[in-house]
């Protein structure tokens, strides 16, 4: 029996959450992009990201950790945050 494990996906991109980190991206692409939740604030009844480090990272076994990181920027909310990681994540695959 197997079970096929589905992802929210953004813009056809699956979409992860693990705790204050997101990714955006499929890890089997040459590019993933990691977006880690700073800092927040709260928003009525709930608590929004005030504060989001995001990373453009390379995958793949033979990348060297230094050499992982492309590209990094902070934004101040994940609506900005998650514009970004697209338009990098879509650029960066287009010329791989």
């Amino acid at each position: 029996m197997s079970v096929k494990k589905t992802f929210f996906c953004y813009k056809d991109k699956p979409l992860v959450r693990c705790g204050n980190t997101l990714y955006y991206g499929s890890m089997k692409d040459p590019y993933v992009v990691c977006m880690q939740v700073l800092s927040t604030k709260p928003s009525d009844s709930k608590e929004v990201a005030s504060d989001v480090m995001i990373q453009l990272l390379r995958t793949g076994k033979d990348v060297k950790p230094q050499d992982m990181v492309v590209k990094k920027a902070q934004k101040s909310d994940l609506y900005s945050a998650i514009d970004i990681a697209d338009v990098w994540l879509h650029r960066a695959l287009k010329e791989a």
